[in-house]
């Protein structure tokens, strides 16, 4: 069978909640343990349905998911491409404008050029900064004010 298969109903419970939580942590470090516990699978049982689910290995989603919120920032700041790595949780430079480029088509610095010549404005790096901080704070005051059940 080629492309993605279905997943029964309960199990795409599971993993939706693991990919919900990598779209919103995708600047943390996340590996397939820290994913597999998320949906609450063994991790390569986790690592197969989620694969066979969304035609991505969950370390490829994350990858794809952080090169997209680059290029909205690439397109949208005046952060260095090296900030952009760092901000959506790329280790390595390296790594970042090699899987940047397998997707994109292009490398970071090619396609932030590209936009810059545009003439959009940009928004400055250290409100990106201070948002992202900010967002960080509230959801984790949000955890700290959840009543114990």
């Amino acid at each position: 069978m080629n492309g993605p298969r279905r997943a029964p109903g309960d199990l795409l419970v599971h993993l939706r909640r693991a990919r919900d939580h990598a779209d919103r942590h995708y600047r943390e470090p996340l590996d397939l343990d820290a994913l597999a516990a998320v949906a609450g699978l063994s991790k390569y049982y986790f690592q197969r349905m989620f694969t066979a689910t969304y035609g991505l290995s969950p370390a490829a989603y994350v990858s794809q998911r952080r090169v997209e919120r680059a290029q909205d920032l690439l397109r949208a700041t005046n952060l260095t491409v090296t900030e952009v790595c760092t901000a959506v949780g790329f280790a390595s430079l390296g790594s970042f404008s090699s899987r940047f480029r397998e997707i994109v088509g292009e490398s970071p610095s090619e396609f932030q050029r590209r936009w810059a010549a545009t003439g959009a404005p940009h928004i400055p790096g250290c409100f990106v900064f201070m948002w992202g901080l900010a967002e960080k704070r509230a959801s984790e005051e949000k955890r700290e004010e959840k009543p114990s059940s």
